[in-house]
């Protein structure tokens, strides 16, 4: 019973959190420095990352996700949708999982699409990406044997912390795009 309502409460808050968003463009503003250094170090990591960037109809940076977990885990980060190279929106990523963990970390996410169609289906908003969805992480030539799944790679960059993890859980995204 306690578990359920700590699930609950949890559960409650990234639905609060994320449902009081509007586009703001002085977050967009402030996001942007972040997102560039983000990218900046991922392609310092791996250069052979460019061609994702170079060739996806459009992609997702996540500067920073802050994950924790003590049997019940989150995490939450926000970043920037870029088409064509502009900013066009604002994503926010929640993650609930339940399961053995313990710890925290912090990490860079990033999101590149195939395609208009798979691009679309995010914009649409309460993207999720289940437990099955797995994203690489980047290391030295990762982008080498990454391929779209279902139109959609996902790649991470771990940024610091430590996090032991057997859960279930999966990430849910909204976008936020100018009136």
């Amino acid at each position: 019973m306690k578990l359920t309502t700590q699930l609950f409460a949890v559960a409650a808050a990234f639905v609060i959190s994320v449902s009081a968003m509007a586009w703001d463009p002085r977050e967009a503003d402030k996001l942007q420095g972040k997102a560039q250094e983000a990218k900046d170090e991922l392609l310092a990591d791996d250069p052979s990352m460019q061609v994702f960037f170079d060739t996806a109809a459009a992609y997702v940076v996540i500067p920073t996700v802050g994950k924790a977990g003590f049997g019940i885990g989150g995490a939450r980060g926000k970043g920037l949708l870029y088409e064509g190279g502009a900013t066009t929106g604002i994503v926010t990523l929640t993650q609930l999982t339940i399961g053995f963990q313990w710890g925290g970390q912090a990490y860079s996410e990033f999101l590149f699409f195939e395609d208009a169609g798979a691009l679309e289906d995010f914009k649409r908003g309460n993207y999720e990406l289940g437990a099955q969805a797995s994203a690489v992480a980047v290391t030295v030539g990762a982008s080498a044997d990454a391929n779209y799944s279902n139109g959609v790679a996902i790649f991470t960059r771990a940024k610091g912390g430590l996090m032991y993890e057997a859960s279930v859980g999966g990430q849910k995204f909204s976008v936020d795009l100018p009136e």
